[in-house]
């Protein structure tokens, strides 16, 4: 008897150690989505700044509009990487999965 109380304060213990590091994960899930969308709507702020100077190399004019296409890519996966994350932050409800 006395030895099962000791497990079970052990184990309550360990659960809340437990609870304590998932909400820390989320935490810095979240903040990683803010910096995902942030660097997302930097390169979007870019594009044209870095256009004007490629387009100034020989060797690249010829592919401007494919690197150009390859920037807003890259800018819209950040984007929407970020608000995946955001979405599994704050719209899934504890224990669920966002599909059923």
């Amino acid at each position: 008897m006395k030895k099962e109380k000791r497990f079970s304060k052990v184990r309550s213990k360990i659960d809340g150690l437990l609870s304590k590091m998932e909400r820390q994960k989320k935490i810095i899930q979240l903040i990683w989505a803010a910096a995902l969308i942030v660097a997302g709507i930097g390169v979007f702020y870019r594009i044209p700044q870095v256009m004007l100077q490629l387009e100034q190399i020989k060797q690249f004019s010829s592919e401007n509009y494919f690197i150009r296409f390859c920037f807003y890519l890259l800018g819209f996966l950040l984007i929407v990487g970020g608000l995946k994350k955001v979405y599994k932050y704050c719209g899934k409800p504890d224990g669920k999965d966002p599909d059923s």
